[in-house]
């Protein structure tokens, strides 16, 4: 048996939980993984893709060297492998990407440029690479992965009570009294958590409604199962609000202090019955009131969500009408309440918070408040853009429009994320610049001009932040492979080298000597991470912010007494069909979403022993439509919508209702977003991937 050269203690660069790992090295391998029982979150727990997924880092097909296109400036631009591409030195690869970007500022200006920054890269990459994009390129064209995952989160809560994030923390989670699971199949999408949530019930005798159309694992721990029509969520929950005003269950002396507009918004409330949202939803009226009445009464009761409410058409509504039952009932603000999504990816929550969105600087301090502005300029020594940049999607228009001319990402895979994909490949075919910075060759790499190779989380310095606001560090535990570096060293070359080209004579700021300088300087300019630093992370494991002072300990819950609005906003809301239903053409509704050995995109599972499990792509589809179309258990079958086709093998299963099918998103051979739809949440802008029209046919 091999035995540890040396162990290293890191956090898991898979979903939004922040479990900590114990990484055992030798012979620059990581042999095994284990869970310190002794550190939070997960307290010795770990899920598939955390104990056995962590081959990827010295998976053969890394990125060693950077690499430059053979038909460099040739468009349109093809999809190709890597005998595409030829290698270069990293004097040359910058030189020539800081040439390409700082001449399309030159040429067409600073908003004619595009950045993509990364949830897989650390807060303190994304803090660097924001600052290059404002301090340098003087855009604020910056979005990542959140916009197609939980921007319709961001964009309710921040309406509701001014604050996107997790309100309450994974530690109360074994001891909630009822508690609402929505939208998240937790088991797979975060396995951790599940454990947590299934004892409170098993153990402490919660209550816990699921609200979800597939008969998830969750339900067989649910006192209550409410099983909707996919893109019905708001009637639902519309008409739990109804019997709680009706029944007058509702906190009046929480609502009198701490929430405004409330008889406004209840007048709206009249037509929403559990008979009308039966008649939507499928969901029985007695099984709406009885929900209502559990949730309502409760001593203490936390909702908790994922993509299947946020990634919709109607997904600020559906977040704006969750908010709405915990501000009638006073479930927020205290342990084991709150408003709570459970973010997907590792760093998600702090590439938000490092400043990764179009509208605001770290801290979600916003980009056209003067003083705001005014605090980055004196700290960088530059002017900034005082324009609100451009979102993920609207960047795709930009660019089809031709007033957006170059890409520049970092650690995300828009080409498999995007909805539409037929389309965004055009789009990415007409850009006069793509530039790439990446762990591995994946499906956008293919069309980038130059490619940067990265290190991986296992082989840098840094923090995380996870779905529960809580910063934990990650450290160095192999050398990067080949010439890889790590992204923050990256960035921080290519801004001194565009810098040069655009003839500035002062720095924005680029010289660190380690990515603690880099924290520090986030940190002063952002007061919710005041209190934390380096030397803290290392003596406590882990500190949730807001945390604003040296002696402040760190909040694992929020709201106790104010909302940052001020005020708790009640919503009036309306129900709107999804845009797109079934037809005698077209006669099932797609949805999409993760299974539990897979991530994302698949760029770093589909490289591990995971991918030996689950090889390959597949639908979901009820026994009484697959008997009714002759289509067979593991059958090939051909999925079609109106915008494109794949081709998966079939699961029967009653896991998904009559007329619904379902397809995880990881696999680029049968690319579930060749059929999802580019219509869009009006708030979020955040696309529909759980609504689409498709048809299936046995091949």
């Amino acid at each position: 048996m091999l035995q540890s050269d040396q162990i290293i203690r890191s956090t898991c660069p898979y979903c939004g939980v922040g479990c900590q790992l114990d990484l055992h090295i030798k012979d620059d391998h990581i042999f095994r993984v284990e869970a310190p029982f002794d550190a939070a979150p997960n307290y010795g727990r770990l899920c598939a893709k955390g104990r056995f997924g962590m081959d990827f880092v010295t998976h053969p097909s890394r990125l060693t060297q950077p690499l430059i296109r053979k038909d460099f400036g040739e468009t349109p631009r093809k999809a190709i492998g890597l005998e595409g591409f030829r290698p270069a030195n990293w004097d040359e690869a910058l030189n020539l990407a800081a040439e390409k970007l700082a001449g399309t500022v030159l040429r067409h200006g600073s908003d004619a440029v595009g950045t993509f920054c990364s949830a897989k890269a650390t807060n303190e990459d994304n803090y660097i690479f924001q600052k290059f994009v404002r301090g340098v390129l003087g855009t604020n064209n910056i979005d990542h992965c959140a916009r197609l995952c939980h921007a319709a989160s961001v964009a309710g809560l921040s309406i509701a009570i001014g604050s996107s994030a997790m309100s309450n923390s994974i530690a109360e989670m074994k001891d909630l009294d009822v508690f609402i699971i929505t939208g998240s199949n937790t088991s797979e999408t975060h396995p951790v958590i599940s454990t947590f949530l299934r004892e409170a019930v098993v153990r402490g005798n919660a209550k816990l409604i699921v609200v979800d159309p597939r008969a998830i694992e969750m339900t067989e721990f649910a006192t209550l199962w409410l099983r909707q029509q996919p893109g019905t969520d708001v009637a639902v929950f519309q008409a739990m609000a109804h019997v709680i005003v009706e029944e007058e269950l509702y906190n009046k002396p929480f609502i009198t202090e701490r929430t405004e507009d409330f008889e406004s918004y209840i007048t709206t409330l009249k037509d929403f019955t559990p008979e009308w949202a039966e008649s939507i939803s499928g969901v029985p009226a007695d099984l709406i009131r009885e929900a209502a009445r559990i949730y309502a009464n409760a001593n203490a009761a936390a909702i908790y969500w994922g993509m299947g409410i946020s990634q919709s058409v109607h997904g600020t509504d559906n977040t704006l009408s969750l908010a709405n039952l915990a501000l009638l009932t006073g479930q927020i603000g205290r342990p084991g309440t709150g408003l709570n999504p459970l973010r997907g990816q590792n760093n998600v929550q702090g590439c938000s918070d490092s400043g990764g969105l179009p509208n605001v600087y770290p801290g979600y301090q916003p980009v056209d408040d003067p003083e705001v502005r005014v605090k980055f300029e004196e700290e960088w020594g530059v002017p900034l853009n005082p324009e609100v940049g451009l979102t993920t999607m609207e960047m795709v228009d930009a660019a089809e429009q031709g007033a957006l001319r170059a890409y520049y990402v970092m650690g995300e895979n828009p080409m498999m994320s995007e909805p539409d994909l037929r389309h965004a490949r055009h789009v990415m075919e007409q850009l006069d610049f793509v530039l790439v910075q990446d762990i591995f060759l994946n499906e956008t790499g293919q069309y980038a001009d130059i490619i940067l190779p990265a290190a991986s989380f296992a082989e840098k310095d840094g923090t995380f932040t996870n779905s529960d606001r809580r910063v934990q560090r990650i450290r160095t535990a192999l050398p990067a492979p080949g010439e890889a570096r790590s992204d923050w060293g990256i960035i921080a070359d290519l801004a001194q080298r565009v810098e040069s080209k655009l003839g500035r004579e002062h720095s924005a700021g680029f010289a660190y000597e380690h990515p603690a300088e880099i924290w520090d300087e986030m940190a002063r300019l952002t007061p919710d991470f005041q209190g934390i630093d380096y030397p803290r992370l290392e003596r406590q494991g882990g500190v949730h912010w807001p945390c604003p002072s040296p002696e402040h300990s760190g909040t694992p819950y929020l709201f106790a007494d104010s909302f940052p609005r001020g005020k708790g906003q009640f919503t009036p809301i309306q129900f709107h069909p999804s845009q797109e239903l079934p037809d005698a053409e077209y006669p099932f509704i797609l949805s999409t979403g993760r299974v539990l050995y897979h991530w994302h995109g698949g760029t770093m599972t589909r490289r591990s022993q995971l991918d030996h499990i689950y090889p390959e792509a597949t639908v979901e589809i009820h026994p009484d439509d697959a008997r009714r179309l002759g289509i067979e258990e593991h059958a090939r079958v051909r999925v079609r919508s109106r915008r494109g086709k794949i081709e998966v093998k079939a699961l029967v299963t009653e896991r998904s209702p009559r007329g619904t099918v379902f397809i995880p998103f990881h696999f680029a051979e049968a690319a579930a977003n060749e059929l999802t739809q580019d219509v869009r949440d009006p708030y979020a802008k955040i696309p529909d991937y759980k609504v689409s029209s498709v048809a299936i046919e046995a091949i």
